[in-house]
């Protein structure tokens, strides 16, 4: 089995890359789906969350109110690495049983989508890493469309992370997301075939 990481800045393209790779045939982990599994209402790391930052980041059902959450950390560097270390310990165990599942049944591919692969994961975990990157006054504009964000939030969304220039180097491939879907799928497969060339 090929264990392959994908990452790359908010709003550089991540996601339409794990679904290009899906429908030719990879098996997709989506780390973004596992956070909100693990910060279900009553776990253990809500009940961290509830513990670190207060009920102001918890809504009226016990669901995390994650706007708020965001504006909680954004800014605070502090805040933010108490988050990471509270959610990611048990996002990667729920990975790490996702990949035993994958591995047991036999899959050739499996991607593990990761937009902290650098900053709160062991890329050396991984056969490959795929860099999903895209200017970053792209992604900016991009924020503020999908995420009703205003510029200000979008710039610390992305202050927020490593710069893609000194995840570049760290990568085995790089996508370049500067256009549409359309224009995507041809590097995305470019990078596809080489993977299958290794699985």
């Amino acid at each position: 089995m090929l264990s392959v990481a994908l990452t790359g800045n908010i709003a550089a393209g991540k996601s339409a890359v794990a679904e290009l790779f899906r429908a030719w045939g990879a098996t997709v982990i989506d780390a973004d789906r596992i956070v909100r599994e693990v910060q279900a209402p009553g776990g253990p790391v809500m009940r961290e969350i509830l513990r670190r930052f207060g009920e102001s980041v918890i809504r009226a059902d016990g669901s995390l109110d994650r706007p708020a959450l965001r504006r909680r950390v954004m800014g605070d560097p502090d805040s933010l690495e108490a988050l990471n270390r509270i959610v990611h310990p048990g996002v990667h165990a729920r990975r790490t049983e996702l990949l035993d599942e994958a591995a047991a049944r036999g899959d050739s591919i499996v991607v593990s989508e990761i937009p902290l692969l650098f900053e709160a994961a062991d890329p050396a975990e991984f056969d490959a890493i795929v860099l999903v990157d895209a200017p970053e006054e792209l992604r900016r504009a991009r924020l503020m469309e999908r995420r009703g964000l205003d510029e200000r939030e979008a710039r610390a969304m992305i202050r927020a992370q490593m710069p893609s220039a000194e995840k570049r180097p760290r990568s085995d491939f790089v996508i370049e997301n500067d256009a549409d879907l359309h224009a995507l799928e041809r590097p995305a497969r470019e990078v596809w075939r080489a993977l299958l060339s290794h699985a």
